[in-house]
């Protein structure tokens, strides 16, 4: 899933002979703290809600003021996980999005990247949550694979949490079925370390709910 994909249309930009007056408003109506600006339809960059309560004339066109505009941006190519990394980084809500020559395409917003990341680790599939310990050099995902395909089930999302100065990898996997303890025995067999493992009817309803809470919150 790359940027492009993700281009929100609902947050128009800003234009520098555009009011800072009329950018606050658009804030509070699109709840955000920062909005694109353009000119001549190039990427111009961001402009925040402090930069425009520091300006000595809230009427005046943001081109007369004296705003240093942060510029982070993805290109249309990039992936979901650069435009997280991107937002995280920088601290915001929205994300422009600028094709090679800098021409603005549009924002990415934090709503649809919860969206589409819920769908990469496919929050709504049912199945199981297998969290296994592994050694570094021990660690083959297509090993890991063929043990669970061969209690006739599929790795549908896999991720993997290491440690500063450990030799242990977490591998935390979903799979695509709710009866696992098949699985759970093969891994155990080849002596691989189950950290933990939930069964769908647990682990996927408190999951969803979660994922549901945080969409409401993001909507208030």
């Amino acid at each position: 899933m790359i940027a492009s994909e993700l281009i929100s249309y609902d947050i128009p930009p800003l234009k520098l002979t555009d009011t800072g007056s009329k950018a606050l408003d658009w804030m509070e109506e699109f709840k955000t703290n920062v909005l694109s600006v353009v000119k001549d339809g190039d990427y111009v960059g961001l402009i925040s809600e402090s930069n425009l309560l520091d300006s000595d004339d809230i009427d005046g066109v943001i081109e007369s003021f004296e705003v240093n505009f942060t510029k982070p941006f993805v290109h249309e190519n990039q992936h979901l996980f650069e435009v997280i990394t991107t937002m995280v980084d920088n601290d915001i809500d929205i994300l422009p999005v600028v094709n090679s020559a800098n021409k603005y395409l549009g924002v990415i917003t934090n709503k649809t990247v919860v969206g589409s990341l819920s769908k990469v680790v496919s929050v709504s599939n049912a199945g199981s949550i297998i969290t296994l310990e592994v050694n570094v050099k021990d660690y083959s995902l297509s090993e890991i694979a063929r043990m669970v395909e061969s209690d006739d089930a599929k790795v549908l999302a896999s991720f993997i949490t290491s440690h500063h100065d450990s030799t242990k990898l977490e591998v935390t996997l979903k799979i695509n079925k709710t009866e696992i303890s098949g699985i759970l025995q093969t891994f155990e067999r080849f002596n691989y370390v189950v950290l933990a493992s939930y069964n769908e009817s647990e682990y996927h309803q408190n999951l969803q709910n979660k994922y549901d809470e945080f969409m409401r919150f993001l909507n208030t």
